[in-house]
């Protein structure tokens, strides 16, 4: 056994460090927290302070068993979990829970898995911050409590199994607010007068007029008086510029530029960034600030200036502005800037190559262009015509521009003809084009992390887990927005004569957005209604920097607990007593044919429509809402053709085929069997034909799929390749075997020199 114990978060960092540290260390990982408030209850003592009641996971009881044994035979026990409010919490369990002396115990923090970095932490220990831990407690409890004591109410008026969270509810709500933003937006249309113009050398460059029609007859009118104006360049103005590059990534910037380049998810962006931290490529991934080393700025002008030469090279060191900033003390930046690629996963190297980059062009000189603008005479206005050159491309040289993979491809479509003040120019063509004022976009997870940033919402290591948390609940989707057609008129005015068109474009098509679903509606309101100060924007970014103030040791966190609690355990009172059951439940109106009272709401497995009982013998019919209907925007006539499902198409071999919506999606059943349809499938549209060929094709699939079959014994083709299934448990087939040859007994031989086989999804035991 080594004297000295090392104690961090994960295997991968474990393996990481052990490499630096000689035979007198052994580095071992607590995997994570190793307890949490206790399940039994809330898990906190109100009657003492609101103490917390930590119990051991029970997935974590054999673990802390053995690293208890190994900190009683060490000399020194080194805790080295990570430097924020979450990994001092962590340290501060395993001194508690492993019962360790401080006199043997040293606490090292890291902002990078390198060897000077742990050997510098070594050297220099320090204690556990219990502000920090103070911090993180004053987190856990209070949302704790909102869960507790939120989610019951929740599941009582609206629907079991919902939850609610101080952060996730606030995130929620931006997305609803921006969902009804859209939905009430009216767009108004206007003409944009934009004209190709031609040089007397036969250059053709493009200009737009100063000024937008309201409506058709002015446009054309403008149109007509272009037809013999002489039309001349009056003013040209050039003035160079600068464009300076952006600070290295703090947490918040590196989830929104690897959505904006990578198409990464905030989670997908974390894991990623996590497993480069843990593996000593880049620094601390969870941080606030933009600052760089002394030893980074040496390595990046170093790296810039042999690469590129001296005038690419400009040292900055950015200023930290976010309020509230106190995860680390250093950018996210490559712990070796020479090292320009990585060994690793695609992901891996991508999101690397986006890290050096943003670290190497922060360190660059600025990149100088030249914009020019040209005032072009016409009838009762002016064209502006407007270019920009890059003179010199200083940091886009690395980083490129943030529209396009370089800064060439934007300088070729911004040129500009050399233009001289009085220079005639004869006019290509004039087009007014129908253009109508857009909505508000929707949030993607990179811009919803800008926002929640802007307004103080969360810290940057809650960003990711909350948008996971949103969408795994059924709150907010991330999907593919469909766009909308829509006809929009073109007048050309080329050679002297006008034409006029339609022509149709799609709008409001977007990927991966962000949009409320009816639950998120619906849980949204009735929080806005009842817990207004749960999602008030100003409310939650106050907790965040009441708990800034616990962690600089300014304020006790069981103040701050109470002056939260007592307020909202009066309202959460409240609200049982006022709200009405049912909520977000809506009413259509009544069938004509039969009187029954319809309604639509939130059902156990998605929205549904319900038609009343028709007398005391009778029960309510319950039919699911199809794809694009919603609580709000479904009419009475809708919700009574949802009521012809099931619907019977036909017969098949003597039996009835039906169709109806279940649980897993669209189906045919026949004589008992159920037989999927393609998802989205229109159910009123399925006739006998395509009922027949769904089936057909099943049992085809069936029969490929089964090779032999001996009693309930039978050979079948896997995703993998066959294998013997019997009694709910899966065998190899041995390499070599022809599966088509094997026998009942060679089927029985084979079970039995495996007797350890893993049962089947169908078949898996619960423990």
């Amino acid at each position: 056994m080594a004297d000295n114990l090392v104690i961090v978060e994960s295997p991968a960092k474990a393996r990481t460090i052990q490499k630096f540290l000689g035979s007198d260390f052994e580095v071992t990982s607590s995997q994570g927290h190793i307890r949490d408030l206790s399940e039994k209850g809330l898990g906190i003592d109100f009657e003492h302070d609101y103490k917390p009641m930590y119990e051991v996971s029970p997935d974590k009881k054999k673990l802390v068993a053995e690293l208890k044994k190994k900190a009683q035979k060490a000399k020194i026990v080194w805790l080295a979990s990570d430097e924020d409010r979450e990994g001092e919490a962590i340290s501060w369990h395993l001194f508690d829970e492993l019962k360790l002396n401080k006199e043997n115990t040293r606490r090292i923090v890291f902002h990078e898995i390198t060897k000077n970095a742990i050997l510098h932490a070594v050297e220099t220990p320090r204690d556990i911050d219990l502000n920090l831990v103070d911090a993180q407690q004053a987190r856990r409890v209070l949302d704790r409590i909102v869960g507790f004591e939120l989610s019951p109410v929740l599941w009582r008026k609206i629907k079991t199994g919902l939850s609610a969270g101080r952060v996730q509810s606030a995130a929620v709500r931006l997305i609803v607010d921006r969902e009804r933003e859209i939905r009430n937006f009216s767009a108004t249309p206007e003409y944009r007068i934009v004209a190709e113009f031609v040089t007397d050398g036969k250059e053709v460059f493009s200009a737009e007029l100063s000024q937008r029609f309201e409506n058709k007859a002015d446009a054309v009118s403008f149109l007509e008086q272009c037809r013999e104006f002489a039309f001349a360049v009056t003013d040209v103005q050039s003035k160079p510029a600068k464009r300076s590059p952006r600070p290295p990534f703090t947490t918040s910037t590196l989830q929104q530029e690897a959505a904006h380049r990578l198409g990464f998810t905030v989670s997908r962006t974390m894991r990623v960034a996590q497993t480069l931290y843990e593996s000593g490529q880049i620094t601390y991934m969870r941080t606030d600030s933009v600052n760089l080393s002394s030893l980074a700025l040496g390595q990046a002008k170093k790296h810039i200036v042999e690469s590129l030469g001296e005038n690419y090279s400009q040292p900055r060191q950015f200023t930290t502005h976010s309020k509230g900033a106190q995860e680390a003390h250093e950018a996210i930046r490559p712990t070796n800037i020479a090292n320009h690629t990585i060994k690793g996963t695609a992901d891996e190297q991508r999101l690397y190559k986006l890290i050096w980059q943003r670290t190497i062009a922060s360190q660059m000189a600025d990149a100088q262009v030249m914009k020019t603008t040209a005032d072009i005479t016409a009838p009762q206005h002016k064209f502006v015509a407007s270019g920009e050159v890059v003179t010199f491309d200083g940091f886009l040289r690395v980083y490129g521009d943030e529209n396009s993979e370089s800064a060439g491809e934007r300088d070729a479509a911004a040129k500009l003809p050399n233009l001289k003040s009085g220079t005639p120019l004869e006019y290509k063509n004039v087009k007014a084009q129908q253009r109508y004022s857009q909505p508000p976009a929707r949030y993607d997870e990179g811009s919803l992390v800008k926002k929640m940033e802007e307004l103080g919402i969360g810290r940057p290591a809650t960003y990711g887990p909350t948008i996971s948390t949103i969408q795994s609940r059924k709150y907010v989707d991330r999907t593919n927005v469909e766009g909308q057609k829509r006809e929009v008129n073109i007048v050309t005015l080329s050679k002297g004569k006008l034409t006029d068109q339609m022509k149709s474009e799609t709008v409001g098509a977007a990927k991966n957005k962000l949009v409320p679903t009816d639950i998120g509606f619906v849980v949204n309101d009735f929080l806005m209604q009842y817990f207004p100060d749960i999602i008030d924007y100003n409310f939650t970014a106050q907790v965040e920097q009441d708990f800034d103030v616990i962690a600089e040791g300014k304020d006790k966190w069981t103040h701050v607990i109470d002056k939260f609690y007592k307020p909202f355990h009066k309202t959460v009172d409240s609200a049982t007593q006022k709200a009405e059951r049912n909520v977000g439940e809506h009413e259509l109106g009544v069938d004509p044919a039969t009187g029954q009272r319809v309604t639509v709401k939130i059902g156990r497995y998605g929205l549904i429509a319900q038609k009343e009982a028709k007398d005391e013998n009778s029960k309510p019919q319950f039919a699911p809402l199809r794809k694009g209907q919603t609580l709000d925007n479904i009419t009475l006539e809708e919700a009574l053709e949802l009521f012809r499902l099931p619907r019977t198409v036909g017969e098949f071999e003597g039996k009835e085929m039906v169709v109806n919506e279940g649980r897993f999606g669209p189906y045919v059943r026949h004589d008992g069997v159920f037989y999927s349809l393609p998802k989205g499938t229109d159910l009123f549209s399925v006739d006998a034909e395509q009922a027949i060929d769904v089936i057909n094709e099943k049992r085809q699939a069936e029969a490929q799929k089964t090779i032999n079959t001996f009693g309930n014994i039978q050979v079948l083709n896997g995703r993998y390749g066959p294998y013997i299934t019997a009694d709910g448990k899966n065998y190899k087939i041995p390499k070599g075997t022809d599966a088509k040859t094997l026998t009942e007994d060679d089927c029985k031989a084979i079970i039995a020199s495996q007797p350890d086989a893993k049962l089947t999804r169908g078949g898996r035991k619960k423990k």
